[in-house]
């Protein structure tokens, strides 16, 4: 099976679903990160176009501590918008590029915008890009693939419907996370979190949750269409 994960930033799926992507990499499951932008805006010493350079080494970086791809759409902090027709379409391009079964991105209700942007943006174009009259440069998608949303920064209102036994994957994602030096300044400095420890305690309480000692959260988008037997095969 093939797993995309599609996250705003470089680090917010390493963030939200890491140890999942371990677990299904090591389960000998196709797995690719793709980053929508570049991240050049979350810094207040590096200038956008060195930390953009930065954030796409480090990503890369986190990408192999799993042995996987990491490709990003190149777009820009701040500047995602949902309603966008260009951004669309290259959405629809890269889910038909990539030809996923699973989908796992943002919840739309997550807490910054170009989060929620991305979310609608999937949505929307894991449907479009099943479209025959929809023209990219890809072949149309012959399936809607199913379709998850991974915990929010800190699971306010966000109750997952499936959750993932991550406890033995747990150090792999806090050392993904960690490839990600630029933004744990960042994070320390513009929202005074520590985000290892921040996602460590995330993980316990998704896990007591779950009943083991690490967890990862997600909710299962179930419509017509997308409610197929595709589950995240942990």
């Amino acid at each position: 099976m093939h797993i995309l994960a599609v996250g705003a930033h470089p680090d917010d799926i390493e963030i939200s679903c890491a140890g999942t992507l371990s677990k299904l990499k090591r389960a000998g499951h196709q797995v690719t990160l793709c980053h929508v932008s570049v991240g050049d805006k979350g810094h207040y010493e590096i200038p956008p176009e060195k930390l953009a350079a930065i954030r796409a080494q480090e990503a890369r970086n986190a990408a192999a501590v799993i042995g996987c791809e990491a490709i990003s759409l190149g777009m820009r902090d701040g500047e995602i918008y949902s309603d966008n027709e260009q951004a669309r379409k290259r959405f629809v391009e890269l889910f038909r590029e990539t030809k996923p079964d699973l989908v796992i991105t943002h919840a739309d209700n997550d807490y910054m915008p170009d989060h929620v942007a991305v979310s609608k943006l999937v949505f929307d174009a894991t449907f479009v890009a099943t479209l025959p009259s929809y023209e990219t440069s890809s072949p149309v998608l012959r399936k809607v693939p199913a379709l998850y949303y991974m915990d929010n920064l800190s699971g306010m209102h966000f109750q997952p419907t499936v959750y993932v036994d991550v406890s033995d994957d747990f150090d792999t994602k806090l050392e993904m996370l960690s490839k990600h030096q630029s933004q744990l300044v960042w994070l320390k400095e513009h929202d005074g979190v520590d985000i290892l420890d921040f996602v460590t305690t995330l993980g316990k309480l998704r896990g007591i949750q779950a009943g083991c000692r690490f967890a990862e959260g997600f909710v299962h988008h179930m419509v017509w269409g997308r409610n197929n037997t595709v589950r995240i095969p942990v």
